[in-house]
């Protein structure tokens, strides 16, 4: 029997504050719908179904950038089914979870289960989904308990024990309002018995809505057991409702992830200050320190180490480098033993070879470094191939715009640059050249030359700086 999934993201979250729908609301980087999509997957779905109202454009276009070619109706219409896809369809009316699976019904096979699952419930595990959808003949209701239930809807059972129905906390009596088990808004039943039971759905309620928790009476009016399954960690349940909600769950996140990484061998000194926004693979004997972010596809190679408020995003870092504090590596690969920061900016398309040393307050920019080069400290390098063993010093910069177009530098190898030196591109200096401090280069320079591009120095003997005037008196 094949298992469709339906996602309900057609919240705007009001209580977020955001003209962002809510379930793109990010997540370690990732929209929450995106996490939910991809936890999915473990169960190999023959269609999956995102009902979507507010944003429902903007919804539909993050998440297809994040997953090409696997989706289906991007305009919301009708028709085509293509296995494994994602179905978008529209809730064009907030008439509650009922009214939002009604919508989805006409597009589920007859024969199939279904799993029906909020999507701001991002952190939900692989094992949880295993077991919620494998209900056969009955209905499984995933339930949590908690110690704060406020805004849920409680979980009512008779004196055997059994579920036979949710309350919502806005048509719950005192008495239920004080049950801590909780509705989680996952279940999974069969497609038969939710087509039987969506239509007889009321809304005689306090919020004039379609609960889709009213199937659990259905269910039992029509002896279908309903079999719960306790959430094995409250965090898997948690959804998002106000930005305060999207903090905790995103500490909850981070640390599930630092866990995950100190137990592969990583050294976090400060697990709960470290942030990672995406996926990393870590070598052995890694150091990070306090404030470090990893965005995007990051890769350590052994020994490396990282020191405190530093930003890295996709990036390859090579075996035994140093990131020192305060420093940006971004789209760039950076070779073994390289020495970077403090207060250093790596942009996109750089490439450090080994042994390249790159200084406070130095900003390198789509350049190639080879080996055993340096810039230690107040310079920038941008569009720029640069050979082995040469030292660029403070203050040089190569001036790579003219205003219209970029031009590229080319520096060979065994090179000095003097402090506080520009290089206009486009220009050459040839291997073993040297340029004077304070040069402004505008011509290749050929191998083992001295240039210099200074203005002549002039001297006034006996000369004196001009006394200074004294101060008017101020009328009273």
């Amino acid at each position: 029997m094949s298992i469709e999934i339906i996602i309900l993201a057609a919240g705007q979250g009001r209580r977020m504050r955001s003209e962002l729908p809510k379930v793109l609301h990010r997540i370690g980087g990732k929209p929450m719908l995106q996490h939910l999509l991809e936890t999915t997957r473990i169960l190999k779905p023959h269609r999956t179904h995102v009902v979507v109202g507010y944003g429902a454009d903007r919804v539909i276009d993050v998440i297809e950038s994040q997953f090409p070619g696997e989706n289906q109706n991007p305009h919301i219409e009708a028709g085509c089914e293509i296995d494994c896809g994602i179905n978008w369809v529209e809730q064009t009316e907030q008439c509650g979870t009922g009214h939002a699976v009604m919508q989805v019904l006409p597009h589920i096979a007859a024969d199939a289960t279904v799993l029906i699952l909020n999507g701001d419930m991002p952190l939900i595990s692989r094992r949880t989904l295993q077991l919620v959808s494998r209900c056969r003949n009955n209905l499984i209701l995933l339930t949590s308990n908690l110690p704060n239930p406020t805004g849920l809807g409680r979980i009512i059972r008779n004196s055997d024990n059994e579920i036979i129905g949710i309350v919502e906390e806005k048509d719950a009596s005192a008495a239920q309002q004080g049950i801590t088990e909780v509705n989680t808004n996952c279940m999974s039943l069969k497609a038969e018995h939710l087509g039987a039971w969506l239509p007889s759905l009321q809304c005689a309620n306090a919020q004039k809505e379609y609960y889709l928790t009213d199937v659990i009476a259905c269910a039992v009016k029509n002896n279908v057991r309903v079999v719960d399954i306790s959430a094995p960690d409250p965090v898997e349940t948690m959804g998002v409702n106000s930005r305060s909600d999207l903090g905790r769950l995103e500490r909850c996140y981070q640390a599930r992830l630092a866990d995950q990484i100190m137990a592969n061998g990583v050294t976090l000194l400060d697990s709960t200050r470290f942030d990672l926004r995406g996926t990393c693979e870590f070598g052995i004997d890694c150091i990070l320190d306090i404030n470090v972010i990893l965005e995007g596809r990051v890769k350590f190679g052994n020994r490396v180490s990282v020191g405190p408020n530093t930003l890295i995003r996709n990036a390859c870092i090579g075996d035994d480098s140093v990131i020192e504090a305060n420093s940006v590596i971004d789209h760039a690969t950076i070779g073994k033993n390289c020495t970077i920061g403090p207060f250093a900016r790596i942009r996109p398309e750089t490439v450090l070879q080994d042994r390249v040393r790159i200084g406070n307050f130095v900003e390198i920019k789509k350049s190639h470094i080879k080996h055993n080069s340096k810039a230690n400290h107040l310079s920038y390098v941008g569009d720029s191939q640069v050979g082995e063993n040469v030292n660029i010093g403070a203050g040089v910069i190569t001036c790579n715009y003219d205003g219209a177009n970029k031009h590229q530098t080319i520096i060979g190898d065994d090179v000095f640059v003097g402090s506080n030196s520009q290089l206009v591109a486009p220009v050459q200096i040839g291997d073993g050249a040297t340029v004077g401090a304070g040069s402004t280069i505008t011509d290749n320079i050929e191998p083992d030359c001295l240039a210099m591009g200074r203005a002549r120095q002039t001297t006034i003997n006996g000369w004196t700086r001009p006394p200074k005037r004294a101060p008017r008196c101020k009328p009273d």
